[in-house]
Order: structure tokens, then C-alpha cells, then sequence
């Protein structure tokens, strides 16, 4: 994000941008993730579900998430977004598909947030496509309004976030602060 005043190029850390706040800390969000993989494992004891991470958000929750789950998974991937560097969704890009094939599975989409929920039912409704016997949903976040699509709600929650654009730990603003070890909201 270019600071006013300063030469192009120079980026100040959006942390530090006086519009954003602190929503979440580290500490907050790994207690969850913890908490979250507790749920799983006793959900899935004595199966082997397949994780697949939501790129790119889910990139840092999945990762956290399958060192906290304690039963045996199958990993793949998958990328699709309606963001795409934006921050408001448009139309569903799917970029990749998972590989691993989810007929008779147990199967688990990991995400960071969960919104007006169109991209979890779209890889939800692929999922049960793929002949998935089980589909539970994972989220770090879900945001508190009113607008999700009626009917869809993840399995597993780890924190409740504001009706603001929020980004860090895996959620963008603009393509920055991914990275970020906390969630902040402009």
C-alpha cells in the first residue's frame, strides 16, 4: 500500500496503515486452530478423510490445521476464487481441481474464511459430484452478517470476524499482507 508523501515503491506494512485494527492475535487464532483440529479428530476417528487446502488463503490455516488433527489424512489441493487481487468476489475461477479421487470418501476443505459462503458451495457441490460420501467444511474465520447463502454453514469455526474487509494470517488485501502472523480489518 503506498504511504502518501513517500517515493513510489515504498510500501509501509498494512498492520501499520492507521485504518486497520487488530482483530485477532497469533495466540487467539492458534489456540483455535488447536481447538478446531480436537473437534476433527474426534469427529474422524478411525477414518481417513481427505484435506484439501483452499489456495491461497488456506495456505496457512491448512497447514496449522493437519499438524493439529490427530488421525491420518490424505492431502490434495485446490484452487478456485472469486476474488482474484480484488476485494469484492465476482464469478468462480477454478484454477485446479483436487486430483485424488473423492468417490466414497470422507472429504475436508480447509478455507480461511467463510463470507457469503459461494465459493465453499461451489467446492462443496464438486465434491458430492466426485461422489464424496462425507463433506465437512474447516474455516479459520466466518464473518458476522446476515448475507451467507441460506442453508450453508461450516463444520468447523475457528473465530468470528467483523462485517469489515479483513486480511492476514493467509487472507489478502490486495494481494499483500498474507503473511501476516494476526487478522486485521479495514
Amino acid at each position: 500500500m503506498l504511504v502518501p508523501g513517500e517515493p513510489p515503491g515504498k510500501r509501509q506494512p498494512l498492520h501499520a496503515q492507521p485504518p486497520s485494527t487488530l482483530v485477532h492475535p497469533r495466540e487467539r487464532l492458534l489456540a483455535e486452530i488447536e481447538r478446531m483440529g480436537a473437534e476433527i479428530t474426534r469427529d474422524y476417528a478411525g477414518r481417513r478423510p481427505v484435506f484439501l487446502t483452499v489456495m491461497h488463503g488456506g495456505q496457512i490455516t491448512g497447514a496449522l490445521l493437519a499438524l493439529a488433527i490427530g488421525v491420518d489424512l490424505e492431502f490434495d489441493y485446490l484452487h478456485a476464487t472469486r476474488y482474484r487481487s480484488s476485494t469484492s468476489g465476482g464469478a468462480l475461477q477454478w484454477f485446479r481441481q483436487p486430483r485424488v479421487p473423492m468417490a466414497g470418501r470422507d472429504v475436508l476443505p480447509v478455507d480461511d474464511i467463510l463470507d457469503e459462503g459461494h465459493t465453499i458451495s461451489a467446492i462443496r457441490a464438486h465434491c458430492e459430484m466426485q461422489g464424496a460420501r462425507d463433506v465437512r467444511v474447516a474455516v479459520l474465520c466466518e464473518k458476522r452478517h446476515g448475507r451467507c447463502l441460506p442453508g450453508l454453514k461450516a463444520d468447523y469455526v475457528g473465530v468470528e470476524v467483523p462485517d469489515r474487509y479483513v486480511f492476514g494470517f493467509g487472507m489478502d488485501y490486495y494481494e499483500q499482507g498474507r503473511n501476516l502472523p494476526a487478522i486485521y480489518a479495514v
